[in-house]
């Protein structure tokens, strides 16, 4: 297959004994692949200039306007070594087309979706000694951008863009064991007509101070509510989406609009059936999970996002009151749910949905 995003080999590839002890212990978001994908946009010339190069530096005018009006999105998904040495990507369409929802309500132009994927696709393919073996969970992540590079100062649509796909082999995002949450009544996440539902870095930046309260009460992330008091209802957890597994074999999320709509969320949703569980899209009143969390209708609470995959709660945390969730270890649900995710991403199970997209 011939792609649109040519390459453009770097002369100096990171030698293979250096890249080889990365991978044995990468972390996560701490080193870079060689190359980069790249591609313009300008008001007159629409989308050009697409090519995947060395990775570099961006050099942009002091005054370009993502530093002064954040106008940015991001994605984020991941490749798999299976155990033939084969790599996919998962789900990747669906990450395509968020991006074009991120970019329309910043006001940028939209990506193509087959060049969001041909850029993808050619720069995997590139660094493809970068894909680590599955063990320990390995896998490359991928991280598409998009940010307003045009020199002025004034509040109104850039006329110049940047788009980039960077690289990094990672490990899990969280330690495995779980994560607490503090519930915030001190910030929000989003409200209704903002940016909550698309990826856009401001939301982010916007998090650390809850996150930093969230640390100081001995918690590894925030809960986000929609609003002050009893009545408000739960949102997204940090940067991941919330379910609650019921007594009744629900699993219950809270309902979009202006939380994220997340890929590995879409995936729970729709394999709950074949673990036996009712999928419900509502709203979810803080109220009803601390009653839940008190008498056991709530058995188990879990987190799930491309980074985190499916990762357990095991506590919640507030002013005046402390739950402990399953003894403070993942539920049976968590776990065979993050098992089958994980089972389908690496090839050891066979993909009934047509979820896996392969790359090399």
């Amino acid at each position: 297959m011939v792609s649109s995003f040519p390459l453009m080999r770097t002369a100096s590839p990171l030698p293979d004994d250096q890249r080889a002890a990365i991978l044995d212990a990468p972390g996560f978001g701490l080193h870079f692949t060689d190359h980069m994908a790249f591609a313009s946009w300008t008001a007159e010339a629409g989308w050009h200039d697409r090519r995947v190069q060395a990775l570099q530096p961006f050099s942009v005018h002091p005054s370009a306007a993502v530093l002064h009006y954040a106008q940015e999105i991001f994605e984020g998904l991941k490749a798999y070594r299976h155990a033939d040495g084969s790599v996919w990507l998962f789900r990747p369409e669906s990450n395509a087309r968020r991006f074009r929802r991120s970019a329309e309500r910043m006001r940028l132009p939209q990506l193509p979706e087959q060049d969001f994927l041909a850029s993808i696709e050619a720069l995997v393919r590139a660094d493809e000694p970068w894909v680590p073996v599955a063990t320990g969970e390995k896998s490359l992540y991928l991280r598409p951008f998009m940010f307003a590079a045009e020199a002025f100062l004034g509040v109104r649509p850039s006329r110049r863009v940047v788009y980039s796909v960077i690289a990094c082999p990672s490990q899990p995002y969280f330690a495995p064991g779980g994560v607490s949450l503090w519930v915030s009544t001190s910030y929000t996440r989003a409200a209704a007509g903002g940016t909550g539902a698309a990826k856009c870095g401001g939301n982010y930046g916007a998090s650390l101070a809850a996150q930093a309260e969230a640390e100081r009460h001995g918690c590894d992330q925030v809960l986000y509510l929609d609003g002050v008091g009893e009545e408000a209802c739960i949102e997204e957890s940090g940067a991941m989406n919330l379910f609650l597994v019921t007594a009744r074999g629900e699993l219950v999320t809270p309902a979009l609009g202006t939380i994220l709509a997340g890929v590995t969320r879409d995936t729970v949703l729709t394999l709950a059936p074949e673990l036996g569980l009712t999928p419900v899209e509502r709203a979810v009143p803080l109220a009803e999970l601390r009653a839940g969390l008190a008498d056991g209708t709530v058995t188990e609470v879990f987190a799930a996002g491309t980074a985190a995959v499916i990762t357990p709660v095991t506590d919640i945390k507030a002013e005046g009151y402390a739950f402990t969730i399953g003894g403070g270890e993942p539920g049976k649900v968590t776990s065979a749910l993050r098992e089958l995710i994980l089972n389908i991403q690496y090839g050891r199970v066979a993909d009934t949905h047509g979820w896996l997209r392969n790359v090399v």
